[in-house]
């Protein structure tokens, strides 16, 4: 475990990266996601697991529960494409045009003309993809090396040209990119670069949803959030979810700590370096949602201003959380967390077995904590595989 403790976390809520990321925002994401098939998910009480680990409470927001997709994902691609065609429409009718008319005739016709792309390391592409069946608009989605042929396979199932391509993450979103570039499609991405942010703005705001019902959910349960853990592949997740939360608690904001594997930690090494920072490609970690090397310029912004610490966990540490989210014994159906869903717990439970993490973050019985678990099981034969291995730790 790495840990670094942000010495320049600020909370004001007027700060120009934030603001996208407010309340005020919500009626026009949901708006735009009335087309789309998703529930509201459950804010669950691990009461075992904090009563061993001595702290006040657990929550998990269990986003596996989210859609057919399994994954809060559901919520972010497919809310950028549905902003994209209306744009397009927009411009094609000479006219705005209201997400009420996404499935009317005219707008359909626009749709068809458009192919939408982007690279994925299995479920944002899933999101991007579902958006355009609906849509009725092509979608290319491109694969890299490491996703599983399961992920890519699903991808397919809901009508998307799979490319598969060499190389990482960062790879296929160049692959993605210049494809794009090529052909006139437009790219739906999850990560921002110099010159590109509107789109992965919309992405972002899409998980305004889930940050509304988090903060709901918390208030119905007569308890206040004193600590979030949050974890990051390019950090557009973590990063709309620290915007939220700050934004609508201001400077009673809860501690948000960010979590990445420690074979792919870019944001941890931005944190300690001071600006966004590239990594060198290493060894793959099992949390393959989560293995970006370059952080998202948009979220970085964002982290840099809210977040109080960073840190890294081990393989065995997210198998270690996946376990303990299946055996919570007070919880039926039992939770399943994927390799990169449990991340968040797995950070948590780090934190406390750390004692400088520990004193530094201010971990006690009073604590009141949330995990987001992120993904279930988006591929169930690897799921039950690394459960197993999950369960066999010491």
């Amino acid at each position: 475990m790495r840990y670094y403790k942000n010495e320049h976390v600020r909370t004001q809520t007027a700060h120009t990266a934030l603001k996208p990321f407010t309340s005020a925002h919500l009626k026009e994401v949901r708006s735009h996601l009335e087309c789309i098939d998703y529930d509201v998910t459950p804010l669950l009480s691990f009461q075992e697991l904090a009563q061993s680990k001595g702290v006040g409470a657990i929550f998990v927001k269990d986003e596996s529960r989210r859609s057919s997709l399994k994954s809060f994902k559901a919520l972010g691609g497919a809310h950028a494409v549905v902003r994209v065609i209306l744009q397009e429409a927009s411009k094609h009718l000479s006219r705005k045009v209201a997400p009420q008319e996404i499935l009317s005739p005219d707008v359909q016709l626009v749709a068809q003309s458009l192919t939408i792309t982007c690279a994925t390391d299995g479920n944002h592409g899933r999101s991007v993809a579902a958006a355009c069946k609906v849509a009725g608009c092509r979608s290319v989605i491109f694969v890299h090396a490491g996703v599983s042929e399961s992920r890519a396979n699903a991808i397919a199932s809901l009508g998307a040209d799979v490319q598969r391509v060499t190389g990482s993450y960062d790879d296929s979103v160049t692959y993605a990119t210049e494809a794009a570039q090529k052909n006139g499609w437009i790219v739906v991405s999850d990560t921002s670069w110099p010159g590109y942010e509107e789109i992965p703005t919309w992405v972002m705001q899409g998980y305004l949803v889930m940050a509304d019902e988090i903060v709901q959910q918390v208030e119905a349960s007569g308890r206040s959030l004193t600590h979030v853990f949050l974890q990051a592949g390019v950090g557009g997740f973590a990063a709309a979810l620290a915007a939220y939360l700050t934004s609508v608690y201001g400077d009673l904001a809860p501690r948000i700590v960010v979590v990445e594997p420690e074979k792919a930690a870019c944001i941890y090494e931005s944190a300690v370096k001071g600006e966004a920072t590239k990594i060198d490609h290493g060894e793959a970690t099992v949390m393959a949602m989560l293995e970006c090397y370059e952080p998202s310029m948009l979220a970085w912004r964002i982290l840099r201003e809210t977040v109080t610490a960073f840190m890294t966990i081990s393989d065995e540490d997210a198998l270690y959380a996946m376990a303990a989210m299946a055996r919570e014994a007070t919880l039926d159906p039992v939770v399943e967390g994927g390799e990169s869903g449990a991340a968040s717990l797995g950070g948590l439970l780090v934190a406390l077995a750390h004692p400088e993490a520990k004193q530094s973050l201010g971990l006690n019985k009073d604590s009141v904590a949330l995990v987001i678990n992120t993904e279930g099981a988006t591929d169930p034969e690897l799921y039950a595989q690394l459960l197993a291995q999950a369960k066999a730790l010491p």
